[in-house]
């Protein structure tokens, strides 16, 4: 029952498809096999170990979309690694402990990763942290930073 499968120790895939929008529209938001193996990749090589350093719960925010999610989702792009079971939107504030700042250093220093962007927020601490995995490598290793510009976001490189 995928319902109850565990892409890691730590994590289920229910917590990375989990949508109010989609459940609101009935939107289907489960991976097919090939997003399921990125998911899973994912999980393991980003989530758990960063999960395994803080010992502590790690909120995941947004997940795995769906095109028909993605495309109910205001500004979301067609591009958007989340689409491609790529990418975790992660927000340590939910259950404490550890800052997003914290989580984003962490990973910029320790995980293989294409993108690391932190999501507005202020010099101390990020709203949340969105990184990216490719599962079949050639990974960017790219950091940026998103801000609130005339009521559009934009994203700059992280210094």
């Amino acid at each position: 029952q995928k319902n109850k499968m565990k892409l890691t120790k730590n994590l289920s895939l229910k917590e990375v498809t989990k949508s109010n929008t989609a459940s609101r529209n009935n939107i289907d938001n489960q991976p097919n096999e090939k997003q399921l193996i990125s998911l899973i990749s994912l999980a393991q090589e980003v989530f758990q170990p960063t999960r395994n350093y803080f010992n502590r719960p790690i909120f995941v925010s947004s997940g795995f979309r769906s095109k028909e999610l993605n495309d109910k989702i205001s500004n979301s792009s067609s591009t958007s690694q989340h689409c491609k079971a790529e990418a975790f939107d992660l927000d340590c504030d939910v259950f404490g402990g550890i800052t997003n700042g914290e989580l984003f250093d962490f990973i910029r220093a320790k995980i293989d990763f294409d993108q690391l962007i932190w999501e507005h927020g202020n010099t101390e601490n990020p709203e949340w942290v969105h990184v990216s995995r490719k599962a079949k490598g050639n990974n960017r290793n790219q950091i940026l930073k998103a801000q609130n510009i005339g009521g559009k976001t934009i994203y700059t490189s992280y210094q």
